[in-house]
């Protein structure tokens, strides 16, 4: 047993005495989780119990809703760290323990060995070694709690990390529940003559507990024209067969002439062509081509994965209704063959380029595998935002869910109680928290008299730190925090990047890139911040049929470390632009992407022909951050 500490006991004692929840932290101490046979070691590496309660959840804000909600559900499509919002997912009983599959292709899957700058890391280094073990890791484990107990996940990944990652997803899942390393072989261009050309990818195939959804029937392989052609002979009807043995001589491989059947029928019998079901699902799949470059499927986004690999995949391992989850999603794949599939499903991604490619998939699907065929109108889904707010629609919010998102954005147990005849609306730890109303009374202020009256009431009888959730417009005050007798009031202001003090670690924000070579750059963001448009000064002009946008000033507004110490233009990420922008839908539906490595190398200028301006085009300037500044403009705008 671990030897506690004395300062640690005397926590205990003081927590048990007042009948308080025992943190997660002091379980662990008094009853450590059990010791595994054998696991990797690394630096780093955190406890499960620790990632599972350490883990800041972020709220879910609803920013559109594409078609009539749903009665029992409505699809979600994430922007944000997709380790935040799964730990916001564990709260929906909707969504915890009921996720049937789980597809996944990190960053470390892709075929591409990107280079950056020498000032921006390649996305490769970004989280190299021990710490992307552990990045995706801290994923499995939040996974495995949202799976339901027939669920099963696959992990997409290459030849380089896949070895590290089975041995993890050993230890996580259990090594008697791993299924399948399977094999994806493709063609593609040998371009070594150094070493073994590399044609194939990993996905490791896992499931959570026995007795998983495994659908063999609806995934058998085709059987190649050779087995087809030993199906020569035909009955009066014109069905194809072969004529076998039968007994203990049938080998599977004999096939015996025309003449045998009609001396001797009880030794033989017909093999018909029209009742094979296929071939048995195999761990190596090398009937799956890359996404054809001039495909209908294709999105132009790096490293998509072609639809009949996820179709194979879901079919697979889900039946119809079922909720799928990709929290890496990338160009959406997974969330269209779910679509298409008739699955419910979540994709999370922190690119926002990833969630305009995404959204635009997604209202222009076709039914057929490959996206071929009739337009098929998606169920409703629901683009969030997590960790990114808009403060404006927040403000907007009836009382009762202001609360709840208050709450949750800090990280706030929901719990109401009442100490000293007041009620209070949940805790932070084992310490209380009041959520300050401010829409009482047409507006009140959080100001010196309240905390006065405040501690008036509580009488010490409250826990050494008290939190106030507040509006900043709603707080008179300057200080973080105000000490009265031996408690601490904490102002945790709305919108505002929280305490430091309060965390084990600073927020580290979201990165969107600033190049191609960079959209799968993956950070471990941590905390939330508020949507702050960047400022933003261009020029339109046009020469002869070219529009050209000069982007003078770009500063980012982010209330984040070290953004306002960013020279012009260093915060600017890319530009996306609708040529055809449909202003009484309010819908942008993303026709280009410019990156600012691009757009710096010609003077800071985008060109384009002005004839690819339809009616209205919408013009959206984003920052590293993910904050956008949009412009609508008419071709007579450019002058």
């Amino acid at each position: 047993m671990t030897k506690i500490s004395e300062k640690d006991r005397d926590r205990i004692i003081e927590i048990l005495s007042n009948g308080s929840e025992l943190p997660l932290d002091y379980k662990n101490v008094l009853f450590p989780p059990e010791k595994k046979e054998y696991e990797l070691v690394y630096e780093g590496k955190e406890r499960e119990e620790d990632i599972i309660a350490d883990t800041m959840a972020v709220p879910l804000q609803p920013i559109k809703t594409f078609g009539e909600n749903g009665k029992d559900w409505t699809n979600k499509l994430i922007f944000g760290d997709n380790l935040q919002a799964m730990k916001a997912l564990l709260d929906d009983p909707k969504v915890k323990g009921r996720v049937k599959l789980i597809y996944i292709d990190p960053p470390f899957a892709t075929k591409h060995d990107f280079k950056g700058s020498q000032d921006q890391k390649a996305y490769q280094d970004k989280i190299a070694g021990a710490r992307f073990v552990e990045f995706i890791r801290k994923r499995l484990i939040l996974f495995k709690e949202l799976l339901d107990d027939e669920g099963s996940i696959y992990v997409h990944l290459d030849q380089r990390k896949g070895h590290y990652i089975k041995a993890i997803m050993d230890e996580v899942f259990g090594e008697n529940n791993f299924l399948n390393d399977i094999s994806w072989c493709y063609k593609e261009r040998e371009m070594s003559k150094t070493q073994w050309n590399e044609k194939h990818d990993h996905i490791l195939f896992y499931r959570k507990k026995s007795g998983q959804t495994f659908n063999w029937a609806s995934v058998t392989m085709e059987y190649s024209e050779g087995s087809k052609k030993k199906y020569s002979l035909k009955d009066k009807n014109g069905r194809l067969f072969q004529i076998r043995g039968k007994g203990g001589d049938y080998t599977g491989k004999q096939q015996l002439p025309l003449e045998v059947e009609k001396k001797h029928p009880e030794l033989v019998y017909r093999d018909y062509w029209d009742e094979k079901v296929g071939v048995l699902a195999r761990d190596w799949w090398a009937d799956i081509p890359f996404v054809n470059r001039a495909g209908a499927e294709r999105t132009d986004y790096p490293t998509q994965k072609p639809e009949c690999l996820l179709e194979r995949i879901i079919n697979a391992s889900s039946n119809k209704g079922d909720i799928v989850l990709d929290a890496f999603a990338g160009s959406g794949t997974t969330l269209a063959v779910a679509e298409k599939l008739d699955r419910k499903w979540i994709g999370i991604d922190c690119g926002k380029l990833a969630i305009y490619t995404i959204q635009k998939r997604l209202l222009n699907l076709k039914k057929e595998i490959g996206n071929k065929g009739k337009a098929l109108n998606p169920k409703s889904f629901t683009v969030y935002n997590a960790g990114l707010y808009d403060f404006s629609k927040l403000k907007k919010l009836p009382w009762k869910d202001w609360r709840l998102f208050a709450l949750h954005l800090f990280n706030c147990r929901d719990k109401k109680h009442t100490v000293s005849g007041l009620e209070l609306d949940g805790f932070r730890g084992n310490s209380d928290v009041l959520v300050f109303n401010y829409q009482q009374q047409g507006g009140v202020a959080l100001d010196y008299g309240f905390i006065d009256d405040l501690h008036s009431m509580l009488s010490n009888k409250t826990s050494k730190e008290f939190f106030i959730i507040a509006p900043a417009a709603s707080v008179t005050f300057l200080e973080n925090y105000i000490d009265k007798g031996d408690i601490r009031y904490y102002i945790l202001r709305i919108p505002y990047s929280i305490i430091n003090e309060l965390h084990t670690r600073e927020f580290e924000a979201i990165q969107q890139p600033i190049d191609e070579s960079q959209v799968n750059e993956t950070v471990d963001a941590v905390g939330f911040d508020f949507i702050r448009p960047p400022k933003v000064e261009c020029e339109y002009k046009k020469k002869k049929d070219t529009a050209i946008i000069k982007i003078n000033k770009f500063k980012s507004e982010a209330m984040l470390k070290g953004a306002s110490q960013l020279a012009n233009r260093e915060s600017f990420s890319f530009v996306m632009v609708d040529f055809d922008y449909n202003d009484k839908e309010q819908v942008f539906d993303l026709d280009k992407t410019i990156y600012a490595s691009e757009i710096e190398k010609n003077n800071w200028e985008i060109h384009f022909p002005l004839k690819s301006i339809k009616d209205r085009m919408m013009v959206i300037y984003l920052d590293i951050y993910g904050n956008e500044y949009r412009e609508i403009k008419t071709k007579a705008d450019f002058k």
